[in-house]
């Protein structure tokens, strides 16, 4: 069995692929300066690029979790998620709070998905 690295660095791969699943490294916004709306939109926008260029798409998630600075966040980031969630494939999924790697980031993800 084969296992692909894709943008491998030092300390990760941001994709990891193996036996027919993708692994995405941990996501978080483009730009932290940002309120949580922005924040998990560009954050879910690089989740659809990794998807893409692993050979997926957000239909084909089979796993979510998301790291959230503070629950107080819970809903506005639910409201962004639901939004980009194509109705009928909704994949298993944790949300936990969770202290962030910089203070400013609000949301964080980490995805498994299947290929296509």
């Amino acid at each position: 069995m084969t296992i692909e690295r894709l943008e491998t660095k030092q300390r990760m791969s941001r994709i990891v692929k193996h036996n027919g699943t993708i692994y995405l490294c941990g996501q978080v916004a483009a730009d932290a300066t940002k309120d949580i709306t922005e924040q998990t939109q560009t954050m879910l926008a690089k989740v659809d690029t990794l998807l893409e260029h692993a050979g997926s798409d957000r239909k084909h998630i089979l796993s979510a979790t998301i790291y959230v600075k503070d629950m107080s966040y819970f809903a506005e980031m639910n409201t962004v998620w639901d939004a980009w969630v194509p109705e009928g494939f909704a994949p298993a999924r944790a949300c936990v709070a969770a202290k962030m790697a910089r203070e400013a980031l609000l949301v964080e993800i980490s995805v498994i998905a299947a290929e296509i």
